[in-house]
């Protein structure tokens, strides 16, 4: 009789850290570069961003903004 083994290929919690980190960091990264050139030249870069509207400092409002673009991809 032959013998059938089932592998369960279900992802770990660290795997989906890691699809996490690689989906966040450069998001985050790019939508710095834009606050902080809307900020250096003086407009009001909350606008741009989704989520970011209401938030007063650059990192708090781009932070928001990932997590509102990162909703809308998944």
């Amino acid at each position: 009789m032959n013998v059938v083994t089932y592998k369960n290929d279900k992802p770990t919690h660290r795997d989906d850290k890691l699809s996490f980190v690689l989906v966040f960091a450069p998001c985050f990264l790019l939508l710095l570069c834009a606050a902080l050139a809307g900020q250096l030249v003086g407009l009001h870069w909350q606008e741009w961003l989704p989520g970011a509207e209401h938030k007063t400092s650059i990192f708090s409002g781009v932070h928001a903004a990932v997590y509102t673009v990162m909703s809308q991809l998944i």
